[in-house]
């Protein structure tokens, strides 16, 4: 009883939660606004909640080499729009504390607003997205004649990259990315998961064109 009333409070804490949310979530998830008047089903049905909201356990929430991991209803977002500048070679560096201080510094917004708090977490997004543009290219934009590949985020990326890569052969992506995911040539339906191999494979060869530039 006390193990689950004390995680409740922790998830209450690390979803940054005020006492008049926490107590209408309370309220919506068990018809009860307290936990010490709940049964122990009830609180695991608030845990279970608070997990699917961003809440990390403490085991959870560090990293194997002991550092913590962004939590929040925001951080998959906000870690996919950085991967992708670091795929871009936009960012050196790929980790969440890099992330944290660039967003800072472009934004003066602290990461337990963003993580947490829709209007910031949407400021930060977007000046990401900007910075995206502006240092890669990357063109967000859609009309309604857009194709619906081309909606997703990461064919946009993926077009981004390919831009830097072979800036010249523009009319080469789709065959390297149906060759690349092993499908036929007419292929027009990656999934996320399937861009997000097919970004990860050109962030390497981006970043490795740039070393080689480097030492040249």
């Amino acid at each position: 009883m006390k193990s689950s009333i004390t995680a409740i409070h922790v998830a209450k804490k690390q979803l940054a939660l005020d006492d008049d949310t926490y107590r209408a979530k309370l309220l919506l998830i068990t018809g009860k606004s307290s936990t010490k008047d709940m049964s122990e089903d009830e609180r695991q049905q608030v845990l279970t909640v608070f997990r699917n909201d961003g809440f990390q356990p403490a085991a959870a929430s560090r990293r194997p080499n002991g550092r913590r991991k962004l939590s929040g209803k925001f951080a998959k977002k906000l870690q996919a729009l950085w991967i992708a500048g670091y795929n871009l070679g936009v960012f050196r560096e790929r980790d969440d504390s890099a992330m944290e201080r660039f967003i800072f510094r472009q934004t003066k917004i602290e990461s337990e607003r963003w993580l947490h708090h829709w209007d910031d977490a949407r400021a930060v997004i977007e000046a990401l997205k900007k910075w995206l543009t502006r240092e890669a290219g990357v063109d967000w934009s859609s009309t309604k004649h857009t194709r619906e590949y081309m909606l997703k985020d990461g064919y946009k990326i993926a077009r981004a990259q390919w831009s830097i890569i072979s800036p010249k052969a523009p009319n080469d992506f789709w065959p390297v990315v149906t060759g690349l995911l092993d499908r036929p040539t007419l292929f027009r339906d990656p999934s996320d998961l399937d861009w997000i191999s097919v970004m990860n494979h050109f962030g390497e060869q981006i970043r490795r064109d740039a070393l080689q530039a480097h030492h040249v």
